[in-house]
């Protein structure tokens, strides 16, 4: 029980490291990489209430940029895992849900210290292994994006707490912020550790418990950050991690009737069929659960005729190519105006011939390897689908290589089509296609924009004239739930751009701000009266 009002230290994002060569900083990381990847192959449990269990079924953990080198292996869980992953869960729930809300928060922001300080070198440099991304990559992810998630949701808890009724004369209001009655259920992307944490990491701060699912190719990560938050001081059985097939726990959670919420991040046919999933289970469970999930996105970039053409350029280069396009946020449309594309696309072909690719542990690298050969051989499809279209060309790249790692270079597409395959459709890759459009027809453009795909995630409009701009903003209003103005259209930062989308790029539930932090609570309003009536007459009732 809380004793007074307590003010917590005001977050400011966390500084990122630069990592020049021959820094200390960047010496640091590379000892850490070289001794994680040649260290006795580590093998990651379950992490069910206060047990570490192993499994008999273990699958194997290899760095995508050399998937021949067995790091170590992961246990699978089954049916049965799931089950007791719940059960701790629910144990965990009347304990860690009493908890006042100053302690619970104390524990995620010594998570962040923790993170920021002696923990920073390992998260990142398991990111880089399993997750292919470079240094600089790695740490805008997996440190500072993750502990800005851990000090910024702390204060946005304070400020929903701080969020009151009024109270008239005679009458005490107030509002509690309760959790949800029952365990939500967190499943995790691959290519963002921040994500992996916070999806579960929200809803604990809120006193919810959780069954964790995280994607088998992040599984390094994973075991830093349940790691990482045992060291904190959480108590067992608030996070519960489970590595099991996605149908098998889905079938228990879905049918218990406790479940009461997703925290979901990953495709939209997935999280559609598990909306679907509750829907059809309403009647089982005890509340309607919430919903919440980031899914998909058709990113693009619109340069009016009055765009700065190397600003369009570079946003291009890093928008579509950074972490090898593995972004739901990556730019993977681009409509260009006739008489900036030349130079536009010159410069961009520059930026890719002068991409180094190769091994995270090389910092020299900007580009890495796509997650995994099921990945890798989708984005080939649409690279060699593009090679043998009559109304596309392949500006630059269009090679790839899988013998070593899953390497495909940085691709640029040219199309006739607006509406060309790979204009239209997710494909999560380093690939990007440009349509020229004429300059008279900006306009017509963003009718084009707005109607091509079912995403509305990000995208971002280049221009030095404000009236277009403003044109862009409103035409463009429900294409983008984060829109950027001469940037590219990737690197929301926490407390800065709240991040997400609506359409079919999920919920918009606004990760990063107290948005997402108020869909983990079931509000209780209280009214006392402090001198009860004893006489049923009102006045209008008088003689």
């Amino acid at each position: 029980m809380s004793k007074g009002f307590y003010q917590m230290p005001y977050p400011v994002n966390e500084e990122v490291r630069s990592y020049e060569p021959s820094s200390k900083e960047l010496e640091s990381l590379i000892n850490k990489y070289e001794e994680m990847y040649h260290q006795s192959p580590i093998h990651i449990p379950l992490y069910i209430g206060k047990d570490e269990i192993t499994t008999q079924k273990k699958l194997p953990i290899n760095p995508p940029h050399d998937h021949q080198h067995k790091l170590g292996e992961f246990s699978m869980g089954d049916a049965s895992h799931v089950e007791k992953a719940i059960e701790c869960a629910l144990r965990a729930r009347e304990n860690w849900s009493n908890m006042s809300w100053e302690n619970r928060a104390t524990i995620f922001l010594k998570a962040a210290d923790l993170l920021a300080g002696p923990y920073r070198d390992e998260m990142n440099a398991s990111t880089m292994l399993c997750q292919s991304k470079n240094v600089y990559q790695a740490e805008i992810d997996a440190a500072c994006e993750l502990i800005d998630f851990l000090r910024f949701n702390v204060a946005y808890i304070q400020q929903i707490y701080a969020e009151q009724p009024e109270s008239a004369d005679g009458i005490i209001n107030r509002l509690e912020y309760r959790p949800l009655e029952g365990f939500v259920f967190a499943i995790t992307p691959f290519n963002f550790t921040a994500i992996a944490a916070n999806l579960c990491a929200a809803p604990a701060m809120m006193g919810n418990v959780i069954v964790w699912k995280p994607a088998e190719s992040q599984m390094y990560s994973a075991n830093v950050i349940m790691k990482l938050f045992k060291e904190a001081g959480l108590p067992d059985g608030v996070i519960n991690m489970v590595v099991a097939d996605g149908p098998t726990a889905g079938e228990v959670v879905f049918n218990h009737k406790d479940f009461a919420g997703l925290h979901f991040t990953g495709s939209t046919s997935v999280f559609k069929s598990l909306w679907a999933t509750i829907g059809n289970n309403i009647s089982k469970y005890r509340s309607y659960p919430r919903i919440v999930g980031e899914t998909g996105g058709k990113d693009f970039i619109v340069a009016h005729p009055s765009a700065n053409p190397m600003a369009v350029a570079t946003g291009i280069s890093r928008g579509a190519f950074e972490f090898q396009g593995q972004k739901c946020s990556a730019a993977s449309r681009v409509y260009l105006p006739k008489s900036l594309s030349n130079s536009v696309l010159e410069k961009v072909i520059e930026d890719v011939n002068s991409f180094k690719i190769g091994s995270t542990g090389n910092p020299e690298n900007f580009i890495n390897a796509v997650i995994s050969e099921i990945s890798f051989d989708k984005i080939v499809n649409y690279i060699d689908f593009a090679k043998n279209a009559s109304d596309a060309e392949i500006l630059v790249g269009g090679n790839y290589d899988k013998s070593k790692g899953y390497f495909i270079e940085p691709t640029v597409i040219k199309t006739t089509n607006a509406k060309f395959k790979t204009m239209c459709e997710e494909i999560f890759g380093p690939v990007v296609t440009v349509f020229v459009y004429e300059d008279n027809e900006f306009e017509e453009i963003l009718d084009t924009v707005d109607n091509t795909s079912e995403y509305a995630l990000t995208g971002a409009i280049y221009s030095q004239d404000r009236y277009a701009l403003e044109y862009a903003m409103k035409k463009l209003e429900n294409s983008a739930g984060n829109f950027y103005i001469n940037d590219k259209p990737t690197g929301a930062v926490v407390g800065q751009q709240p991040f997400g989308g609506a359409r079919g790029s999920g919920t918009n539930d606004k990760a990063g701000s107290y948005l997402n932090l108020l869909r983990w609570v079931s509000p209780r309003t209280i009214k006392e009266a402090l001198v009860p009536a004893t006489d049923f007459r009102y006045p209008f009732l008088g003689k």
